[in-house]
């Protein structure tokens, strides 16, 4: 689909034909639902620093009066302009106002006079003594305010005074700046920001200097406050569709650069995290998920058949019931055989569960039954190697292969890749010549990262059968993340050539033609796959794509619908109906998408697959630009660190945790700017 996701690499690839053109489609998505949170991006030039500042490269000098100066309406409830003290380059006494100055006009008369002093200080680039200059404007405001009074000349006096001190703290931060002292510099921008929040000049200073300190995180809230301005300001336009007065302040390259900053050190915790879950406790994918990647081997018909044949659940039961427990281990030949029979019970139980695709028994029943050919209870016994002989030669080659099959796979599915290699190569020793065997410890290698390795295996096995459809099937799966289109083509038409009813093989070759843009193509292996199976949900999926990359988001929607009707367990036709609702233009009036609809299909992904997390990505960005308040956008976050809990790459980690970082930069940039909400609408 739109968003075809699943745990990690190789089940993405294997079991649900994961497409390279789908990133597009998740772009188109979000731009649709753009309101407070996306931050129009796409308009990416980067503002010019405004002339005369402080901060400007060049030798102007600074203008009369700061434009961004303009008194908030917040009254300080105490000074902190003593808090950036200058350092002394000259002996200077404390000025002693007089008389006069307590008029106002005498008093705003003076402080222009020494800001003018300070101005042609910073002309001829004495940034120190300019910097004591504004120091001693501010200073005489400090000593002339009073206690204020009730009649309006006082008030419009303070404010006055306050719009003053803002222009002048701002000016001297310019100065500690341009003389290299950027805490110095911090500060006074931190005064400007408690007395003017949304002040654009000291909060771009802040960011500049938090950038120099490598302060990534305090950068992007900067940025984020920067940019939310921006569209508040602008919001009015906005809502009836005209572009917003100029570019944004700052452009999406540098919101990019400093996520990808963060991410690291964010990744490493997440990472840790992960290793700290033991196997047992690591969550299974969903039900479609495992279907679907067993489905992709020639094998499943040949297991599932046996499977249906060879008892149900209550009979493998009633027989493990009947057996006896605590066979001492001294009598040797008895605990052999007790332990082989269980063992043998055990996982037949579990394919009988796996049939019935309940998997999470499944894992239970092939994990103890291991236990027990593995003799794992009597690893300190003199005997333990003898006795794993002789319960594995009791049970027989074949019983003892597929159960270690068994095992692997469940390890794969729990992201053990260790553990499953070793399950799978010991298979191998045992069935030299089994194709199945091989292609699965590819998978492993893919999810590994180790492509050249995974490469070597899928040639071994169709060095041992041309034929062998699982290796075509697979390795064309591995060259398209290799990027590598054509080749993938190539084994995929092999894989038709010798069975021209593989479902999955022109499901994955409709992939194909839509990532080298050939839609001719892909109607066409849509066509045919859908004569082998009108039923199937994928069908229904890649011809909803078909339809959105064609604009027809009303018909894609249907296709998703009907693939929702076919597999109500497949999370893809939901997030991609999501992405319609979005991108199809508002009609009857309405402003905006129908984004409860797209949200309420979202939700929906998540409940039929935890781990799909393509559909948090996408629910986050929605929910925040629905939120009422920052209690509701904090809900984000949440939703954020819960879809981190399913993730087993540091790839399915990366996706979320850079929406983490900025929602969580976002929601504080509100706080720093006094918004209620992000919502601009």
């Amino acid at each position: 689909g739109a968003v075809t996701e699943v745990s990690f690499s190789f089940l993405l690839t294997m079991a649900m034909g994961s497409n390279s053109h789908q990133t597009t489609y998740v772009v188109i998505g979000l731009a649709a639902i753009v309101t407070g949170v996306a931050l129009w991006w796409t308009l990416s030039s980067k503002k010019d620093v405004p002339k005369g500042e402080g901060a400007s490269s060049s030798s102007k000098s600074l203008p009369a009066k700061d434009v961004y100066g303009a008194s908030s309406g917040i009254t300080p409830t105490k000074s902190n302009v003593r808090s950036a003290s200058t350092p002394k380059t000259s002996k200077s006494p404390s000025p002693q106002p007089p008389k006069e100055d307590s008029d106002d006009k005498t008093l705003h008369r003076r402080i222009e006079e020494i800001d003018r002093k300070g101005k042609a200080l910073f002309k001829d680039k004495k940034f120190l003594q300019a910097a004591e200059v504004f120091t001693e404007a501010l200073n005489l405001i400090e000593q002339s305010r009073k206690p204020s009074s009730a009649s309006p000349s006082s008030e419009k006096t303070q404010s006055s005074l306050t719009r003053q001190v803002i222009t002048l703290t701002n000016n001297r931060s310019a100065m500690y700046e341009k003389a290299s002292l950027p805490d110095l510099a911090l500060s006074d921008c931190d005064i400007v920001l408690s007395l003017d929040p949304s002040h654009t000049k000291a909060r771009t200073r802040r960011l500049r200097i938090l950038e120099s300190q490598s302060r990534h995180k305090e950068a992007l809230v900067e940025v984020c406050a920067l940019q939310l301005k921006f569209m508040n300001d602008n919001r009015d336009k906005m809502r009836i569709g005209l572009p917003p007065a100029g570019p944004p302040p700052v452009p999406q390259s540098k919101i990019e650069e400093l996520v990808t900053l963060i991410q690291p050190l964010e990744m490493e915790k997440m990472l840790e995290g992960m290793k700290d879950k033991s196997v047992e406790t690591r969550a299974l994918p969903s039900t479609y998920t495992i279907l679907q990647l067993l489905k992709s081997f020639s094998g499943y018909n040949k297991w599932m058949s046996e499977a249906a044949r060879g008892g149900t659940v209550a009979k493998f039961t009633s027989q493990l019931e009947d057996l006896l427990d605590h066979i001492p281990r001294k009598n040797v030949e008895a605990f052999v055989d007790n332990a082989s029979v269980k063992a043998t019970l055990l996982s037949h139980r579990g394919r009988r569960y796996a049939f019935e695709k309940n998997f999470e028994k499944a894992v239970v029943d092939f994990d103890e039954a291991f236990t027990l050919v593995d003799d794992s209870t009597g690893k300190e016994e003199e005997d333990h190697e003898k006795v794993k002989e002789e319960i594995t030669k009791a049970m027989g080659q074949e019983e003892y292969v597929r159960l270690l099959e068994w095992v692997g796979m469940c390890r794969h599915l729990r992201y053990d890749l260790d553990g499953a290699l070793k399950c799978y190569e010991k298979c191998s020793e045992l069935e030299p010549l089994n194709t199945e065997l091989l292609v699965k410890r590819a998978g492993v290698k893919m999810d590994g990262s180790k492509h050249d390795e995974a490469e070597l295996l899928f040639a071994e096995a169709l060095s041992l059968d041309s034929s062998a459809s699982d290796a075509l099937l697979h390795r064309a799966n591995l060259r398209m993340l290799q990027q590598r289109a054509d080749d993938a083509k190539s084994d995929l038409e092999a894989c038709i050539r010798l069975f021209p009813n593989n479902l999955l093989a022109r499901l994955r070759l409709a992939t194909v033609y839509m990532a080298k843009e050939d839609l001719i193509g892909a109607k066409r292996m849509l066509e045919q796959a859908a004569e082998n199976d009108p039923e199937s949900s994928e069908v229904h999926c890649y011809r909803g794509e078909m339809y959105f990359a064609e604009g027809d988001f009303a018909s894609a929607k249907e296709e998703f619908e009907k693939a929702m009707k076919c597999d109500p367990h497949n999370p893809t036709p939901y997030v991609n109906a999501a992405l319609a609702v979005v991108n199809t233009p508002p009609s009857g009036g309405a402003v905006m998408p129908d984004v409860n609809e797209a949200v309420r299909l979202l939700e929906k992904a998540v409940e039929v697959d935890p781990m799909f997390h393509a559909a948090y990505v996408q629910l986050g960005q929605m929910k925040l630009s629905m939120a009422t308040d920052l209690s509701k956008a904090r809900e984000v976050i949440a939703l954020y660190d819960k879809g981190l809990e399913y993730c087993r790459t540091p790839e399915e980690l990366k996706d979320i945790c850079n929406m983490r970082i900025l929602t969580v930069a976002q929601i504080d940039a509100a706080h720093a700017l006094h918004m209620e909400t992000l919502n601009m609408q």
